[in-house]
């Protein structure tokens, strides 16, 4: 026996249009013939959304489409890729943050947990998605918010054993972008890039002897209050799409997941700056 229920989504209804025509043209450019697809456009916008939003398992969403998990997980895949292919590079988010009037941005990294993680890494014993940091499997998303702590743009994964250093410079992206906007548009970070202070401006790090001077301690107090707003990215991501809490698809897509949910962040809000 089943019990049927009313559900409601805490998305704008232009939301689920807008996804239905990303999907729709999608299966046009695929050259998918009309009627041959269960679920339609709408209702696999619908899914999506209800897997990111609510982090609805894959087995209730197949049952209610009357599909099989397979496809579930396959019209899944092709709208978490029809939705990142509209994140724009970081060079034109940061072009974005200047026009818009922003004085700097922040990078901050976040780990997106995962529990599908047997992958050997360099260290013996340690799977290269560990991270000791957290302590927990999970991936390192580099995110970019302008100063009120809106994310603008979001990074590919990397493993949840690197650094944010590591994992900045892995991006070859992200150095480059964030150096040529510096002239303009600083860049604030925690002291997790210390190892970029050419790029990222970061804390003056405290001597393992003395103190700092108070010109120093200054800097720091008002960089902090700052960069902390920032943070507020990563928290905003997570806390609206349930999705990111925890991810069990293979850990090399969270890079694609994270930046979906970007966009269908941009989407309901009708901003990007």
């Amino acid at each position: 026996m089943s019990v049927t229920y009313t559900a409601v989504l805490p998305v704008d209804e232009h939301t689920v249009d807008f996804l239905t025509g990303l999907f729709a043209a999608e299966r046009v450019r695929r050259g998918t013939r009309a009627g041959t697809r269960a679920p339609c456009c709408r209702d696999q916008a619908v899914m999506v959304l209800r897997w990111f939003l609510d982090g609805t398992r894959m087995r209730q969403l197949a049952t209610d489409n009357q599909t099989s998990i397979s496809t579930g997980y396959d019209y899944l895949n092709k709208g978490i890729d029809v939705l990142a292919a509209r994140t724009p590079s970081l060079h034109a988010a940061l072009l974005a943050a200047k026009a818009a009037g922003h004085d700097y941005v922040n990078i901050d990294g976040t780990l997106i947990e995962t529990d599908r993680c047997r992958t050997p890494g360099p260290t013996e014993g340690v799977d290269l998605w560990w991270s000791g940091k957290h302590d927990q499997h999970g991936g390192n998303v580099q995110v970019v918010t302008v100063p009120n702590g809106w994310p603008i743009w979001t990074s590919e994964v990397r493993p949840g054993r690197e650094h944010d250093t590591t994992a900045a410079r892995a991006h070859a992206e992200i150095l480059p972008a964030l150096t040529e906007a510096g002239a303009d548009l600083r860049t604030l970070g925690d002291l997790g890039y210390e190892g970029l202070a050419d790029t990222v401006t970061v804390a003056f790090k405290k001597p393992k002897t003395g103190g700092l001077l108070l010109a120093q301690q200054q800097f720091n107090k008002a960089h902090n209050s700052l960069r902390a707003i920032g943070e507020r990215g990563n928290s905003l991501l997570k806390t609206t799409f349930r999705a990111l809490r925890n991810i069990s698809l293979n850990p090399w897509r969270i890079g694609k997941i994270v930046a979906a949910a970007l966009v269908i962040l941009h989407i309901d809000h009708d901003r990007t700056t």
